[in-house]
């Protein structure tokens, strides 16, 4: 087979293994999502201690995190001081532990329909905390964007069913935590040269959430454990349930660094629409004409907005490719002008 039919075989491989690694990545969000559901519905397993099971994943995570990174050395630990660990890691522990905590609490009260509905506030709240701490430029065009996904998301709450004011108010308590979770990673990490995948994050992150998650179980779960005398831990549902948890930080460290952020929140989309199709068609949950018009809304808005963000990630590299062809021409026409010169002088001489 000449070139053309290998390049036409190594491309058609990672097309493949691009579908494989976002497939892989829907079916465990999809499934973390549901499991989760099922474990803390009072309708389905019947136990509804978020807390807890939020410290059961961060054990989980904690443990086999610290398998790979310092036992098998499968990727390397980041060079980090204690000072730095305190300052920057442990600020963004306390804000992704507390959105955990609300996000699973949500599953409670609220169906896993009206959840990803909830969820398609999450570029809005980044985008208006990101400006609030100066790390994201305010733009018209963009606010007019984020106020049309609000409403969207805004007539899909008025079309629910099954409406539970506790219940969005936790979800829109995650949202705000974990957005200016994402802000704080610019801030404290980023601006500083740390970079940390979702294995490394698991190793540094996932011990002080399991710290800060410890103050209100003792107070909020632990006493109310207590008294069920007859549960006993489930090593199966809890064990399955954590390595799913710990499955999906390891897809996205593949997708991410197989393809782009920017795949997995189209990805991402397309799990919202398929955990809302089996909410209602499975869960038996209730969706109405107007929880999916609301939707759709907002569905439009968050695709204009990833591909917003995707032209002006392209406008800057062409802007920096641009910019460096200018310095490789300076140089070459400095070095021609010297070498002219040496040539004339060499020439009188």
């Amino acid at each position: 087979m000449g070139k053309g039919g290998e390049l036409s075989e190594g491309v058609l491989r990672k097309i493949v293994l691009s579908y494989t690694y976002v497939a892989i990545w829907i079916f465990l969000s999809f499934t973390v999502i549901v499991y989760n559901k099922y474990i803390l519905d009072r309708k389905m397993y019947n136990w509804p201690y978020p807390i807890s099971l939020t410290m059961i994943h961060m054990s989980f995570c904690s443990s086999l995190a610290y398998l790979l990174v310092r036992v098998f050395k499968v990727v390397e630990p980041v060079t980090m001081s204690w000072d730095l660990y305190i300052k920057s890691v442990v600020p963004i522990g306390l804000l992704y532990s507390v959105s955990l905590w609300l996000s699973n609490s949500a599953y409670i009260y609220l169906s896993v329909s009206f959840i990803q509905m909830l969820k398609a506030l999450m570029p809005v709240a980044v985008y208006t905390i990101g400006v609030f701490f100066k790390k994201e430029t305010f733009r018209s065009e963009t606010m007019t964007n984020m106020i049309s996904i609000s409403i969207g998301v805004g007539v899909a709450a008025y079309g629910e069913a099954k409406f539970d004011t506790w219940g969005v108010v936790l979800q829109l308590g995650a949202v705000a935590f974990e957005a200016t979770r994402l802000v704080m990673i610019q801030i404290l990490l980023t601006s500083k040269g740390i970079t940390l995948n979702p294995i490394t994050s698991l190793y540094y992150v996932a011990p002080c959430c399991l710290v800060f998650l410890f103050f209100p179980w003792i107070f909020v779960e632990f006493p109310l454990l207590k008294e069920t005398s007859s549960f006993h831990f489930d090593f199966l549902i809890f064990g399955t349930n954590s390595f799913c948890a710990f499955a999906l930080n390891l897809a996205v460290f593949l997708l991410v660094g197989k393809t782009s952020a920017l795949t997995m929140n189209v990805a991402g989309v397309v799990k919202d629409w398929l955990l809302i199709a089996f909410s209602w068609s499975v869960i038996k949950d209730t969706v109405t004409p107007i929880n999916l018009f609301g939707y759709a809304l907002a569905f439009l808005g968050v695709a204009y907005y990833n591909h917003s963000k995707l032209q002006a990630l392209k406008a800057k590299d062409a802007q920096k490719k641009a910019q460096q062809a200018d310095e490789e021409s300076g140089k070459l026409l400095a070095e021609k002008e010297e070498n002219d010169g040496t040539s004339k002088n060499d020439s009188e001489n």
